[in-house]
């Protein structure tokens, strides 16, 4: 009788797993990551973008002082490196047997793992793709006293947390280091924005959070690339964006005092002053029925559907150089709204992002000092933008 041997299990694995359903458990429930445009063949030690933020400035209405002001165009660049994610999970030989058709188990051990190590994989995907590179993934609130029952600062974050993920705090968002504490999420209440870990001793008011590993190791998202402010130091990519920092560094709106399609409006129209089209704004689900309520009986609702047709609902809001798009998605923080010329950001990856991790040809690989095998899901991949001034974040 045939076994399902490891050359067997490797072939079933392949046609499992193909392109289209890769990308469909990756992009069902993460509008940004569906819907930014890919490069899926990034190779080489780096991609570079470059940015001319100023064209040649010989000109005047007389002409000797234009030909004595000739200036070249200011072109700058990005020199865009990969960061690396990655997502395993163990399955147990005799689990794999034992679960191999309907009549033994309601599913399939490898599946279930399978599907569950890319499902984690994107998440952290679509998260940092909001992100600023620093891995943080919420904050300890301001009034924490003691106990393994954390509130977190911004309850929606809670959506980045999951039992048994190993986490981390450390008293700055990025450029400093970890506590050595390493405590596992023992418990989670959704509602009230709490997780409960197995080990607080080290835990403090607004210490910020992180998945273990995680600390400045991730992609470069939407908050590095449209920051809050940026310092004459800077250096993104290679780029000190303080000489420019509209056009380098994206457009910056407060939007706290405003109501939200006002705020929506006069953000758009700030970035129609500087050229940009906006056709996406991605906002949280709290955000989306702000505006959804706001609209009242004025609301539009559009279907976005993407190349695997993995399909969105969300509104049209009509901004001075054309309808936006506007899609909730849990990803986005809680206290902000990207408004995107969609058509700028690319997301460069070396092969799919996210992907099984087989360039030696081997989908799974034998657990050294265990009865089980192992599989890597896993991208390497980062986020660029051709034009950030043609983009803003919006601050509530």
């Amino acid at each position: 009788m045939a076994e399902l041997n490891m050359t067997s299990f490797a072939a079933g694995l392949k046609q499992m797993y193909s392109p289209e359903k890769v990308k469909n458990l990756v992009y069902l429930d993460h509008p940004l990551l569906a819907l930014v445009p890919k490069m899926e063949n990034f190779v080489g030690e780096n991609y570079v973008q470059p940015i001319i933020h100023s064209n040649p400035q010989g000109a005047s209405a007389t002409f000797a002082n234009a030909q004595a002001n000739k200036t070249a165009s200011k072109i700058k660049k990005f020199t865009i490196t990969t960061n690396k994610d990655y997502a395993l999970a163990s399955i147990d030989n005799e689990t794999i047997l034992a679960s191999k058709n309907n009549s033994g188990a309601f599913m399939s051990a490898v599946t279930l793992e399978t599907d569950g190590a890319f499902a984690t994989a994107a998440r952290s995907l679509a998260i940092s793709l909001y992100g600023s590179g620093t891995g943080k993934i919420g904050r300890v609130k301001s009034d924490y006293s003691s106990g393994t029952t954390i509130y977190l600062s911004q309850a929606a974050d809670i959506v980045h947390f999951e039992v048994g993920m190993k986490i981390n705090f450390a008293v700055a968002d990025g450029g400093g280091s970890v506590i050595a504490t390493k405590p596992t999420v023992d418990a989670i209440d959704r509602n009230l924005g709490t997780i409960t870990v197995s080990d607080a001793t080290s835990v403090a008011p607004n210490h910020y959070i992180f998945r273990d590993g995680d600390y400045d190791s991730k992609l470069k998202g939407l908050a590095a690339w449209l920051p809050a402010s940026v310092s004459g130091g800077d250096s993104f990519f290679g780029l000190n964006r303080s000489v420019d920092v509209s056009r380098l560094a994206g457009i910056q709106y407060d939007g706290s005092a405003s109501p939200i399609e006002e705020a929506l409006i006069s953000a758009a129209s700030r970035l129609a002053r500087e050229g940009g089209k906006p056709t996406h704004c991605f906002m949280s689900y709290e955000k989306y029925a702000e505006l959804e309520k706001s609209l009242g009986s004025k609301v539009q609702y559009i279907d976005l559907k993407t190349e695997v047709d993995v399909g969105f609902r969300g509104v049209v809001v009509n901004g001075p150089r054309g309808p936006i798009k506007v899609i909730a998605d849990q990803d986005c923080p809680a206290d902000k709204a990207y408004l995107l010329q969609l058509d700028t950001w690319k997301l460069l990856s070396r092969g799919q992002a996210p992907q099984i991790l087989n360039m030696d040809g081997l989908d799974k690989l034998r657990d050294a000092s265990a009865d089980s095998i192992e599989l890597r899901v896993g991208y390497y991949g980062q986020l660029s933008c051709s034009a950030p001034g043609y983009n803003c974040a919006i601050s509530f």
